[in-house]
């Protein structure tokens, strides 16, 4: 027999190799192989493409849609790939949706690229009189705001800012160590300045930014001078006895806010309850507070926070009570300054470097929008607008409109369509911030043109890991590979006792791994919550989580 003109049995009979001009196999015969070899292989075929078609990010994304929890709700994604511009998945992308706190990537945004990621607020204080011999002050100490978000005990000795996952704003734990660690150190350097009696008022000048209206998402007031976020931090434990008080421990202590406790200690299966507290303020300005309510007996630690009503009347009150902690004497009582400003012009005029007595340096600007960022500060990204307009744009009349006229530059200077986009505070808690997910993925993929671009990216929760996405998608695939901003914006449904999700986002990058980069923004608006802890997390926030990661090892 002459050898086989190939040496692969398989692609002769595919081939239908001849001899002679006659087929070297019969036509009976090669229509049953093939016969054989198609009932085998297609099936295998088929699954195969079955299984690719479901591993599609399209088909992943469409599977997380069609949940029976979001049937009446709207979404809004798109994912672009940063190397070739091209969009990957898009789903009513051009569209306004409900972005809550992803609005703060811009307010960071516009913060680092204008007053650069080196930069550092100055916290000083003066003397507006003389200094004798004695240490006797004739005059006002005078502590000038500077906007510095971190009067607190963040700054720590490597150089960082120290957050928790879940921020005290929010109820979350306190970082660890004193509140007044800020204020503690400006009433040392006065000492050591030789200041042993002053004469005249302890003031905090906030004509930079005088206290303002509360942030929509947690009710603080927002300032130009921020000692500890401007809230009081509450940790309680419930007795040993059903009926008895709970435990209270507030920090930092200040005869500017009382608490009187009401809370009890209830039953072990009993429901968590804190009520509304009850605010009364005094003549001298300080303040009132009543809690009431119940933790279970035997449950943990309860962590909460009661926001300042007057963030400079409380600044004011823990500075004296830190300079007369180190041994100077005071007479006067607190004094604000009013939104008109009170100091005098002669005021102003000490405000040079021979009346210079403190000066309390910030860590770079870097560290701060990491923070905003990582646990989504709303105090902090509620001011940068403001921060804008007055440091930026020199506004004192109306810096909140200077510094979205900032902002709108910055982004017409980067070539985005702004049609896509309405923004109305800096935190993402106004019913006028609207972002369209095309936007979103544009101005994320601008980013990433820019020199600061890495400041930026280090600033996101990472899924799974830390900050706001600390406990999303934990075991996911792509858990570690999605970097993105979170946002939640709900409220009561008060006719069907039940939340309403009226938007929570997620946008950032996605490294995928394939070795591909993609920029997306991600949206569900208007989802109704069932009645559980977290629902917005555990509903929307998982949801979306689930579609960014699904971008890790899915199939475009």
């Amino acid at each position: 027999m002459p050898s086989l003109p190939h040496s692969n049995p398989a692609a002769l009979l595919f081939r239908g190799a001849k001899r002679r001009g006659t087929s070297f196999l019969s036509a009976r015969f090669r229509r049953r192989i093939c016969f054989f070899l198609l009932s085998f292989f297609l099936p295998l075929l088929l699954c195969h493409t079955q299984a690719s078609a479901q591993d599609t990010l399209a088909a992943r994304i469409q599977k997380v849609m069609d949940r029976p929890e979001f049937a009446r709700a709207n979404f809004g994604i798109e994912f672009l790939d940063l190397a070739t511009g091209r969009i990957v998945y898009s789903h009513d992308a051009g569209k306004l949706f409900v972005p809550a706190s992803t609005t703060k990537l811009l307010t960071e945004g516009t913060l680092l690229a204008k007053l650069g990621p080196d930069y550092r607020f100055h916290t000083k204080v003066y003397r507006t009189g003389p200094l004798d011999k004695k240490g006797r002050l004739k005059g006002d100490l005078v502590l000038v705001a500077s906007g510095d978000p971190n009067l607190s005990n963040r700054a720590r000795p490597d150089g960082t800012l120290a957050f928790e996952d879940e921020d005290h704003s929010y109820g979350g734990p306190a970082v660890a160590g004193d509140p007044l660690t800020v204020i503690k150190e400006l009433a040392k350097a006065v000492y050591a300045k030789g200041v042993r009696k002053i004469d005249g008022r302890i003031v905090v000048d906030t004509s930079l930014v005088p206290d303002g209206p509360r942030e929509g998402g947690t009710g603080v007031v927002m300032s130009s001078i921020m000692v500890n976020d401007n809230v009081i931090d509450l940790i309680g434990k419930p007795a040993a006895k059903i009926g008895d008080p709970i435990v209270l421990e507030t920090s930092p202590t200040t005869a500017y806010i009382r608490f009187v406790n009401h809370m009890m200690t209830g039953a072990a299966d009993s429901k968590l309850s804190l009520d509304d507290p009850v605010f009364n303020s005094n003549a001298d300005g300080t303040v009132v507070v009543t809690l009431s309510g119940s933790i279970p007996l035997g449950k943990e630690p309860q962590t909460a926070s009661i926001g300042v009503p007057s963030p400079t009347l409380f600044a004011i009150t823990v500075f004296q009570e830190a300079l007369r902690a180190e041994g100077i004497s005071l007479k006067s009582a607190p004094d604000a300054i009013s939104p008109g400003g009170t100091l005098p012009v002669s005021s102003y005029r000490a405000y040079n470097p021979e009346n210079e007595l403190a000066d309390h340096i910030s860590l770079p600007l870097a560290e701060e929008i990491k923070v905003t960022l990582k646990v989504s500060q709303n105090l902090h990204a509620g001011m940068g607008p403001y921060l804008l307009g007055a440091i930026i744009g020199k506004e004192s009349t109306d810096p909140l409109k200077k510094g979205f006229q900032i902002e709108r530059a910055f982004l017409q200077d980067a070539k985005l369509d702004l049609t896509g986009i309405s923004q109305g505070d800096g935190a993402g808690g106004d019913w006028a911030d609207l972002f369209s997910p095309e936007f979103i993925a544009s101005y994320l993929a601008y980013w990433t043109t820019r020199p600061d671009f890495d400041v930026l990216f280090r600033a996101l929760p990472v899924l799974g890991k830390d900050g706001t996405l600390a406990k999303i998608q934990k075991t996911s695939p792509g858990a570690g590979h999605v970097f993105a901003k979170t946002g939640t914006f709900d409220s009561e449904d008060k006719l069907n006792g039940k939340g309403m999700l009226n938007g929570k986002g997620l946008a950032g990058y996605v490294f995928t791994k394939s070795g591909r980069k993609l920029a997306f923004a991600a949206y569900v608006n208007h989802v109704s919550l069932p009645d559980i802890p977290d629902a917005a997390q555990s509903v929307g926030g998982q949801a979306l989580g689930e579609i960014a990661a699904a971008a890790y090892d899915a199939e475009f």
